[in-house]
């Protein structure tokens, strides 16, 4: 059972990033799909999620209107698009796949937004 991130890097403030997250070794399409993030000194954070359809998503109020979830499960794959990116995004970007008791993680891919 693999996640594994990319797409993350240093932005300048008001920049894009998109973050991808590929499984393998389950049956993704039946997870439900998350992204956190976990800022220096910070607890974790749920920053957005997606039910295993992908009709249904969730995103933070702290990124509501920036950040947009989404999936392709004939990819495995579940992405995270980052817009109009700030100083306050910058932390370690972990996604998640959870179905009942079973919950994997990423191992975290590192998002600086700094000019």
């Amino acid at each position: 059972v693999r996640l594994v991130e990319s797409g993350g890097g240093l932005v300048q403030p008001g920049g894009s990033l998109r973050l991808s997250c590929a499984a393998s070794g389950f049956t993704f399409s039946g997870y439900a799909g998350r992204w956190y993030r976990q800022a220096p000194g910070k607890e974790r954070e749920l920053v957005a999620a997606i039910s295993s359809t992908g009709g249904s998503t969730f995103h933070a109020d702290s990124v509501k209107g920036r950040f947009t979830i989404s999936r392709d499960n004939a990819k495995n794959t579940v992405y995270l698009q980052m817009n109009s990116l700030q100083p306050e995004d910058t932390a370690v970007y972990y996604c998640n796949a959870e179905r009942g008791a079973r919950d994997y993680w990423g191992q975290g891919t590192q998002v600086t937004v700094s000019s």
